[in-house]
Formats: structure tokens, C-alpha cells, sequence
């Protein structure tokens, strides 16, 4: 078999308003597209139906922003991160926008094995008020165990909210602000946190701020 050079590039970017109703899947195929579009040599898998290689850290549900999402491509060029960058934010679809990009090596593992935790700005609906808030959170904090159920399997929410208070007050709303676990097999999620609150998550406004890595690293 021949041997194809391969070159890893990390890209942070941003996951829009306009885009947050699109699924983890369909983020990646735009990528695929943009990636197209900008001209890349892109690394395939080898088989029967080669893809390119193409690496999302943990996926955002439906509905939520971000400021710190990644993704880690393979190319079969070594080109400067600065060109890919050029590139890939004149091809960008509306709603993406690059923050940067930089070479990492072949042997890192992939991402969502390094993330450890994941930080969130959450708004909530105009309804409630900083003491119903407080009262809530405090309650979640003090609580023992938090028993939830997914995909028809118990686990316990409790240990996954590393951290959760609140971060802003305005006249029409309260921000929330929620570290939670973010490792493979232990992750916790924001919609979950909200829901034990006694709140929709559907109206509320979700946004990844900060993606956390093991170890030390962060993006």
C-alpha cells in the first residue's frame, strides 16, 4: 500500500444564531461542503467508500450555540494554518464563522476523548426571578443523588454539574452560568440541568462558552 504524507489541522469556530437548529450530522456534512469549496487536499479514509477525514469534538444539541467549537481535519498537503484559514472563511457557510486554526500532531487522540468539561451561558425565560433561581440551584447543589433516566439506562445527574450559578441579572431575564462533565460515557447536559430545575429547556437560550481538555489543555 502507498504511503500518503498527512498533515492535522484544529479549527475553532463558532456555531451561529442562524444555525442552531441544524443537527450534528447535518454540521458535518456542511463541513464536508465547505471544506470542498475552499479547495483543500483532503486525506480520505481507504475502502470501499472513502471519506474525508473529518473530527467534531462533542456534538451541540438542537438549538444551542457556540463560541468554542472544534473540529480536526486531515490534509494531504502541509500548508500554513494562516492559508487554511483564509481559505475555509472565504468558503464558510453563513451562520460558521472561523476563529482560527493550527497544526497539531498526527498522534494526539481525538478530541472528544480529551474533553473533560464543557461551560454554558444559559438564559432563561422572563418568568422567573433571581430568589425562585437561587432556590433552585440551591436545592440541585445540596442534592445527594439526581436520578435521571436516558436512553431507557438510570444514571445520576448530580456528579456531572461541576459547577452551576448564576451569572447575570437583567431586567428581563436571569443567566445561568453550568460547568458540567463532558468525558466519554459521563456527560451532562444543559437541557437536563434545566429540567430538574423545573424549567423548559425549550425556552431557554443555550450557549457553549468554553470546551475544557486533560490534560491542561484548553481551546
Amino acid at each position: 500500500m502507498t504511503h500518503i504524507e498527512r498533515y492535522r489541522y484544529r479549527i475553532k469556530f463558532e456555531k451561529s444564531e442562524s444555525i442552531r437548529f441544524i443537527s450534528h450530522l447535518d454540521l458535518h456534512r456542511t463541513w464536508e461542503r465547505t471544506l470542498r469549496r475552499a479547495g483543500l487536499p483532503l486525506y480520505h479514509s481507504q475502502g470501499f467508500n472513502p471519506r474525508p477525514k473529518i473530527n467534531l469534538s462533542r456534538a451541540l444539541p438542537l438549538g444551542q450555540t457556540s463560541e468554542c467549537e472544534l473540529m480536526d481535519i486531515w490534509l494531504v498537503e502541509d500548508i500554513e494554518a494562516a492559508d487554511v484559514l483564509r481559505g475555509l472563511s472565504e468558503a464558510a457557510a453563513p451562520g460558521l464563522k472561523l476563529q482560527g486554526v493550527e497544526r497539531v500532531s498526527l498522534s494526539e487522540s481525538s478530541l472528544q476523548s480529551q474533553i473533560t468539561s464543557a461551560k454554558y451561558l444559559v438564559t432563561l425565560p422572563e418568568a422567573l426571578d433571581r430568589n425562585q433561581v437561587q432556590s433552585r440551584i440551591d436545592q440541585l447543589l445540596q442534592a445527594d443523588q439526581i436520578l435521571r433516566e436516558r436512553r431507557k439506562k438510570t444514571y445520576d445527574l448530580r456528579p456531572l454539574i461541576e459547577s452551576l450559578s448564576i451569572a447575570d441579572v437583567s431586567v428581563e431575564n436571569v443567566t445561568l452560568e453550568m460547568q458540567l462533565a463532558a468525558r466519554e460515557g459521563a456527560s451532562g447536559r444543559p437541557g437536563e440541568v434545566l429540567l430538574e430545575m423545573g424549567i423548559d429547556p425549550e425556552q431557554a437560550r443555550i450557549h457553549r462558552t468554553r470546551l475544557f481538555f486533560e490534560p491542561e489543555l484548553s481551546r
